[in-house]
Protein backbone atom coordinates (compact mmCIF):
# COMPACT_ATOMS: atom_id res chain seq x y z
CA UNK A 1 0.00 0.00 0.00
CA UNK A 2 2.96 2.17 0.86
CA UNK A 3 6.03 3.03 -1.68
CA UNK A 4 9.43 4.32 -1.14
CA UNK A 5 8.18 8.08 -0.80
CA UNK A 6 5.85 7.49 1.62
CA UNK A 7 8.19 4.81 4.27
CA UNK A 8 10.96 8.06 3.86
CA UNK A 9 8.38 10.25 4.83
CA UNK A 10 7.31 8.46 7.80
CA UNK A 11 10.76 7.49 8.58
CA UNK A 12 11.49 11.66 9.07
CA UNK A 13 8.31 12.06 11.22
CA UNK A 14 9.81 9.11 13.43
CA UNK A 15 12.98 10.63 14.07
CA UNK A 16 11.25 14.16 14.41
CA UNK A 17 9.14 12.53 17.12
CA UNK A 18 11.64 10.84 18.51
CA UNK A 19 13.97 13.87 18.84
CA UNK A 20 10.87 15.94 20.25
CA UNK A 21 10.90 12.77 23.41
CA UNK A 22 14.09 13.40 24.03
CA UNK A 23 13.96 17.18 24.73
CA UNK A 24 11.07 16.73 26.59
CA UNK A 25 11.99 14.39 28.78
CA UNK A 26 15.08 16.21 29.14
CA UNK A 27 13.07 19.26 29.84
CA UNK A 28 11.39 17.94 32.30
CA UNK A 29 13.83 16.61 34.48
CA UNK A 30 15.65 19.62 34.66
CA UNK A 31 13.32 22.52 35.19
CA UNK A 32 16.04 24.85 36.14
CA UNK A 33 16.01 25.97 32.66
CA UNK A 34 13.54 28.77 33.00
CA UNK A 35 10.84 27.13 30.84
CA UNK A 36 7.46 27.50 31.93
CA UNK A 37 6.92 23.38 33.77
CA UNK A 38 3.21 24.12 32.29
CA UNK A 39 4.33 24.08 28.67
CA UNK A 40 6.66 21.45 29.57
CA UNK A 41 4.05 18.92 30.28
CA UNK A 42 1.66 20.30 27.47
CA UNK A 43 4.27 19.72 24.61
CA UNK A 44 4.85 16.18 26.37
CA UNK A 45 1.27 15.39 26.20
CA UNK A 46 0.86 16.58 23.20
CA UNK A 47 4.07 14.64 22.00
CA UNK A 48 2.23 10.93 23.36
CA UNK A 49 -1.04 11.65 21.29
CA UNK A 50 0.86 12.41 18.23
CA UNK A 51 3.01 9.06 18.83
CA UNK A 52 -0.04 7.25 19.37
CA UNK A 53 -1.86 8.53 16.17
CA UNK A 54 1.09 7.70 13.87
CA UNK A 55 1.29 3.79 15.47
CA UNK A 56 -2.66 3.69 15.08
CA UNK A 57 -1.84 5.13 11.59
CA UNK A 58 1.08 2.96 10.82
CA UNK A 59 -0.60 -0.15 11.71
CA UNK A 60 -3.33 0.63 9.31
CA UNK A 61 -1.23 0.95 6.86
CA UNK A 62 0.29 -1.67 7.13
CA UNK A 63 -2.85 -3.52 6.94
CA UNK A 64 -3.34 -2.59 3.90
CA UNK A 65 -7.20 -0.56 2.41
CA UNK A 66 -9.82 -2.31 4.79
CA UNK A 67 -7.77 -2.01 7.60
CA UNK A 68 -7.37 1.68 6.76
CA UNK A 69 -10.82 2.17 5.91
CA UNK A 70 -12.24 0.46 9.21
CA UNK A 71 -9.67 2.22 11.43
CA UNK A 72 -11.80 6.00 10.02
CA UNK A 73 -15.03 4.23 10.81
CA UNK A 74 -13.92 3.27 14.41
CA UNK A 75 -12.75 7.17 14.48
CA UNK A 76 -16.12 8.46 12.95
CA UNK A 77 -18.01 6.36 15.53
CA UNK A 78 -16.66 7.24 18.61
CA UNK A 79 -16.08 10.66 17.76
CA UNK A 80 -19.90 10.90 16.79
CA UNK A 81 -20.55 9.15 20.31
CA UNK A 82 -18.74 11.61 22.17
CA UNK A 83 -20.15 14.56 20.64
CA UNK A 84 -23.99 13.06 21.07
CA UNK A 85 -23.12 12.18 24.51
CA UNK A 86 -21.70 15.99 25.10
CA UNK A 87 -25.45 17.61 23.66
CA UNK A 88 -28.70 16.20 25.66
CA UNK A 89 -30.97 14.19 24.02
CA UNK A 90 -34.80 13.67 24.55
CA UNK A 91 -36.34 10.29 23.83
CA UNK A 92 -38.12 11.54 20.60
CA UNK A 93 -33.96 11.60 19.48
CA UNK A 94 -33.00 7.66 20.52
CA UNK A 95 -34.40 6.22 17.56
CA UNK A 96 -33.20 8.78 15.23
CA UNK A 97 -29.47 8.29 17.04
CA UNK A 98 -30.07 4.78 16.34
CA UNK A 99 -30.33 4.80 12.60
CA UNK A 100 -27.33 7.36 12.13
CA UNK A 101 -24.88 4.85 14.67
CA UNK A 102 -25.49 1.94 12.85
CA UNK A 103 -26.88 2.60 9.38
CA UNK A 104 -25.49 5.78 8.15
CA UNK A 105 -21.93 5.98 9.31
CA UNK A 106 -21.10 2.43 8.33
CA UNK A 107 -23.12 2.83 5.11
CA UNK A 108 -21.09 6.11 4.13
CA UNK A 109 -18.24 4.16 4.72
CA UNK A 110 -18.91 1.32 2.69
CA UNK A 111 -19.41 3.91 -0.17
CA UNK A 112 -16.04 5.33 0.60
CA UNK A 113 -14.36 1.87 0.73
CA UNK A 114 -15.87 1.08 -3.22
CA UNK A 115 -15.44 4.45 -4.39
CA UNK A 116 -18.59 5.59 -4.83
CA UNK A 117 -18.37 9.00 -5.25
CA UNK A 118 -21.90 10.26 -6.51
CA UNK A 119 -23.39 8.53 -4.05
CA UNK A 120 -21.27 8.76 -0.37
CA UNK A 121 -20.87 12.54 -1.65
CA UNK A 122 -24.84 12.77 -1.06
CA UNK A 123 -25.60 9.91 1.62
CA UNK A 124 -25.41 12.37 4.76
CA UNK A 125 -26.28 15.82 3.82
CA UNK A 126 -29.59 15.03 1.72
CA UNK A 127 -30.25 11.57 2.78
CA UNK A 128 -29.55 11.53 6.16
CA UNK A 129 -30.28 14.58 6.76
CA UNK A 130 -34.02 14.88 5.52
CA UNK A 131 -34.23 11.40 7.30
CA UNK A 132 -33.57 12.77 10.24
CA UNK A 133 -36.09 15.32 10.41
CA UNK A 134 -38.24 13.30 9.40
CA UNK A 135 -38.13 10.46 12.38
CA UNK A 136 -37.88 13.27 14.52
CA UNK A 137 -40.70 14.77 14.44
CA UNK A 138 -42.77 11.15 13.80
CA UNK A 139 -41.95 10.86 17.18
CA UNK A 140 -44.23 13.20 18.18
CA UNK A 141 -42.19 15.29 20.61
CA UNK A 142 -41.92 18.78 19.14
CA UNK A 143 -39.78 20.92 22.08
CA UNK A 144 -37.16 21.85 20.88
CA UNK A 145 -36.91 20.34 17.45
CA UNK A 146 -34.98 22.36 15.48
CA UNK A 147 -32.00 22.73 18.06
CA UNK A 148 -32.10 18.50 18.44
CA UNK A 149 -32.14 18.32 14.81
CA UNK A 150 -29.22 20.60 14.23
CA UNK A 151 -27.29 18.79 17.03
CA UNK A 152 -27.91 15.56 15.26
CA UNK A 153 -27.14 16.54 11.74
CA UNK A 154 -23.83 18.71 13.23
CA UNK A 155 -22.52 15.80 14.33
CA UNK A 156 -22.87 13.50 11.88
CA UNK A 157 -21.69 16.12 9.19
CA UNK A 158 -18.44 16.70 11.34
CA UNK A 159 -17.77 13.21 12.95
CA UNK A 160 -18.47 11.01 9.82
CA UNK A 161 -18.94 12.97 6.87
CA UNK A 162 -16.47 15.30 6.32
CA UNK A 163 -14.01 12.62 8.32
CA UNK A 164 -14.78 10.00 5.90
CA UNK A 165 -13.06 12.31 2.98
CA UNK A 166 -9.40 11.68 4.33
CA UNK A 167 -9.73 7.85 3.05
CA UNK A 168 -11.34 8.19 0.44
CA UNK A 169 -7.53 10.04 -0.47
CA UNK A 170 -6.79 6.18 -1.36
CA UNK A 171 -9.02 5.83 -4.29
CA UNK A 172 -8.25 8.93 -6.45
CA UNK A 173 -6.48 7.97 -9.33
CA UNK A 174 -4.41 11.22 -9.45
CA UNK A 175 -2.32 12.69 -12.45
CA UNK A 176 0.26 15.63 -12.27
CA UNK A 177 1.43 17.86 -14.34
CA UNK A 178 4.52 18.75 -16.62
CA UNK A 179 6.60 21.04 -18.29
CA UNK A 180 4.14 21.50 -20.63
CA UNK A 181 1.20 21.66 -18.31
CA UNK A 182 -0.49 18.45 -19.31
CA UNK A 183 -1.61 16.29 -16.68
CA UNK A 184 -0.01 12.74 -16.69
CA UNK A 185 -0.14 10.09 -14.15
CA UNK A 186 1.20 9.93 -11.39
CA UNK A 187 3.41 7.14 -9.96
CA UNK A 188 3.30 7.79 -6.65
CA UNK A 189 1.07 6.44 -3.62
CA UNK A 190 -2.11 7.36 -2.43
CA UNK A 191 -1.19 6.04 1.14
CA UNK A 192 1.39 9.11 0.94
CA UNK A 193 -0.84 11.73 0.08
CA UNK A 194 -3.02 10.91 3.21
CA UNK A 195 0.15 10.57 5.25
CA UNK A 196 0.49 13.65 3.92
CA UNK A 197 -2.13 15.58 4.93
CA UNK A 198 -2.30 14.00 8.27
CA UNK A 199 1.04 15.46 9.04
CA UNK A 200 0.12 18.82 7.56
CA UNK A 201 -2.89 19.04 9.61
CA UNK A 202 -0.33 18.15 12.67
CA UNK A 203 2.20 20.03 11.99
CA UNK A 204 -0.18 23.29 11.70
CA UNK A 205 -1.11 22.59 15.30
CA UNK A 206 1.98 22.66 16.38
CA UNK A 207 3.07 25.36 14.50
CA UNK A 208 0.30 27.49 15.42
CA UNK A 209 0.70 26.54 19.13
CA UNK A 210 4.18 27.97 19.25
CA UNK A 211 3.57 30.97 17.22
CA UNK A 212 0.73 31.69 19.94
CA UNK A 213 3.22 31.45 22.63
CA UNK A 214 6.38 32.99 21.02
CA UNK A 215 4.36 35.91 19.33
CA UNK A 216 0.58 35.91 20.26
CA UNK A 217 -0.87 39.12 20.86
CA UNK A 218 -4.06 40.07 19.62
CA UNK A 219 -6.53 36.69 20.69
CA UNK A 220 -9.27 35.89 18.16
CA UNK A 221 -11.90 35.09 20.40
CA UNK A 222 -11.15 35.10 23.79
CA UNK A 223 -14.56 33.96 25.19
CA UNK A 224 -14.18 30.45 23.11
CA UNK A 225 -10.50 29.90 22.63
CA UNK A 226 -8.33 32.26 25.04
CA UNK A 227 -4.54 31.53 23.92
CA UNK A 228 -5.69 31.57 20.23
CA UNK A 229 -3.83 34.52 18.43
CA UNK A 230 -3.66 36.29 15.04
CA UNK A 231 -0.11 36.05 15.36
CA UNK A 232 -0.56 32.59 15.88
CA UNK A 233 -3.02 31.91 12.92
CA UNK A 234 -0.60 33.39 10.80
CA UNK A 235 3.04 31.85 11.35
CA UNK A 236 1.14 28.33 11.73
CA UNK A 237 -0.50 29.45 8.05
CA UNK A 238 2.81 30.34 7.00
CA UNK A 239 5.22 27.74 8.44
CA UNK A 240 3.19 25.13 7.15
CA UNK A 241 3.02 26.68 4.12
CA UNK A 242 6.79 26.23 4.14
CA UNK A 243 6.62 22.26 5.48
CA UNK A 244 4.25 21.45 2.76
CA UNK A 245 6.92 23.01 0.05
CA UNK A 246 9.87 20.81 1.59
CA UNK A 247 7.32 17.51 1.56
CA UNK A 248 5.97 18.19 -1.95
CA UNK A 249 8.01 15.17 -3.46
CA UNK A 250 5.81 12.54 -1.80
CA UNK A 251 2.44 14.25 -3.34
CA UNK A 252 1.46 15.05 -7.23
CA UNK A 253 1.80 18.86 -6.47
CA UNK A 254 4.65 20.88 -7.45
CA UNK A 255 6.21 22.63 -4.75
CA UNK A 256 4.27 26.30 -4.67
CA UNK A 257 1.13 24.27 -4.95
CA UNK A 258 2.03 22.11 -1.99
CA UNK A 259 3.00 24.72 0.03
CA UNK A 260 -0.82 26.05 -0.84
CA UNK A 261 -1.99 23.06 0.25
CA UNK A 262 -0.57 23.43 3.27
CA UNK A 263 -1.60 26.68 3.65
CA UNK A 264 -5.09 25.65 3.36
CA UNK A 265 -5.40 22.81 5.50
CA UNK A 266 -3.49 24.90 8.33
CA UNK A 267 -6.89 27.38 8.22
CA UNK A 268 -9.21 24.55 8.02
CA UNK A 269 -7.88 22.78 10.65
CA UNK A 270 -7.83 26.14 12.99
CA UNK A 271 -11.55 26.50 11.73
CA UNK A 272 -11.84 23.15 13.04
CA UNK A 273 -10.59 23.34 16.52
CA UNK A 274 -12.24 26.71 17.52
CA UNK A 275 -15.50 26.06 15.91
CA UNK A 276 -15.01 22.56 18.45
CA UNK A 277 -13.99 24.62 20.77
CA UNK A 278 -17.30 27.12 20.72
CA UNK A 279 -19.50 23.46 21.54
CA UNK A 280 -17.10 22.67 23.95
CA UNK A 281 -17.86 26.02 25.83
CA UNK A 282 -21.07 26.31 25.47
CA UNK A 283 -22.07 22.29 26.77
CA UNK A 284 -19.27 24.25 29.55
CA UNK A 285 -16.99 21.25 29.93
CA UNK A 286 -12.86 20.99 28.56
CA UNK A 287 -12.60 18.18 26.59
CA UNK A 288 -14.57 15.75 24.57
CA UNK A 289 -13.84 12.38 26.37
CA UNK A 290 -10.78 11.23 28.34
CA UNK A 291 -9.83 8.49 25.98
CA UNK A 292 -6.39 9.71 24.90
CA UNK A 293 -4.41 10.46 28.07
CA UNK A 294 -3.79 14.32 28.81
CA UNK A 295 -5.44 15.33 25.59
CA UNK A 296 -9.06 14.89 25.77
CA UNK A 297 -11.30 12.21 23.81
CA UNK A 298 -10.73 11.15 19.97
CA UNK A 299 -13.03 14.25 19.01
CA UNK A 300 -10.58 16.41 20.28
CA UNK A 301 -7.67 15.07 18.63
CA UNK A 302 -9.22 15.03 15.18
CA UNK A 303 -11.69 18.15 14.55
CA UNK A 304 -8.68 19.81 12.76
CA UNK A 305 -8.50 16.80 10.38
CA UNK A 306 -12.32 17.05 10.11
CA UNK A 307 -12.78 20.26 8.69
CA UNK A 308 -9.03 20.12 6.55
CA UNK A 309 -10.34 16.82 4.60
CA UNK A 310 -13.35 17.11 2.37
CA UNK A 311 -11.85 20.43 1.01
CA UNK A 312 -8.65 19.47 0.34
CA UNK A 313 -10.23 15.87 -0.97
CA UNK A 314 -12.33 17.71 -3.32
CA UNK A 315 -9.75 20.24 -4.53
CA UNK A 316 -7.37 17.57 -4.99
CA UNK A 317 -9.86 15.40 -6.81
CA UNK A 318 -10.93 19.10 -9.13
CA UNK A 319 -7.88 20.43 -10.68
CA UNK A 320 -5.43 16.69 -10.42
CA UNK A 321 -8.09 13.49 -11.63
CA UNK A 322 -7.15 11.99 -14.27
CA UNK A 323 -10.29 11.85 -16.45
CA UNK A 324 -11.75 8.44 -17.38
Amino acid sequence: MSDRKTLVLVGIVLALLAAATLIGQFLQRHPDRGLNPALVRTFNSRVRAYWLLLSVLAAAFLGGYAVTFGLFGFLSFWALREFITLTPTRLGDHRALFWVFFLFTPLQYFLVSFNQYELFNVLIPVYAFLFIMARVAVAGDYKRYLERTAKIQAGLLICVYSLSYAPALLHLRLGQYNDQWQRVPWEGSTSGLLFFFIVMVQVSDVLQYAWDNLLGRRVIAPTISPNKTWEGLAGGIGSTGLVGMSLWWVTPFQPWVAGLMGMLISAMGFAGGITMSAVKRDRGVKDYGTLVEGHGGVLDRIDSICFAAPVFYHLTRAFYLLPG
